[in-house]
C-alpha cells in the first residue's frame, strides 16, 4: 500500500526519467530505502532526506507533506484558469462549458 508521499516521489521521478538507483544516489540514500518510501506506508523520512528529494525533483518540501496531489505549478495554472473563467460573460461561459463537455465524451 503506497502513500501520497510515495506516489508523489514515484511520479516526479518518472517524469524526470530517473530510476530508483539514480535518484537514490543523487539524494544520498539507498535504493531500498527509496523503494520503501515509494511503496510502503511506514517510513517517515527526515527533513534532510525530504529536502534532498525536493531539490532533485524540483518541488518545495511542503509539496511532499501535503495531501494535495497536484504540483504547485498545476495548482497555479488551475487557479488562473478559474479566475479567467469567472471574468467571462454569460455567453462565453456557455461556450466554455460545451468545450469542457466535449472532452468528457468518448467516441
Amino acid at each position: 500500500m503506497t502513500t501520497k508521499l510515495g506516489e508523489k516521489i514515484r511520479e516526479l521521478r518518472k517524469d524526470k526519467e530517473m530510476t530508483l538507483e539514480t535518484l537514490a544516489v543523487a539524494a544520498g540514500m539507498s535504493k531500498s530505502y527509496l523503494w520503501e518510501l515509494e511503496n510502503r506506508p511506514a517510513p517517515r523520512p527526515s527533513a534532510e532526506k525530504l529536502d534532498a528529494l525536493a531539490k532533485i525533483l524540483g518541488q518545495p518540501v511542503a509539496y511532499f507533506l501535503e495531501d494535495e496531489t497536484s504540483t504547485p505549478e498545476e495548482a497555479h495554472v488551475d487557479e488562473a484558469f478559474f479566475r479567467n473563467y469567472k471574468n467571462l460573460d454569460a455567453g462565453e461561459k456557455v461556450v466554455m462549458r460545451k468545450i469542457m463537455e466535449s472532452f468528457k465524451k468518448t467516441p
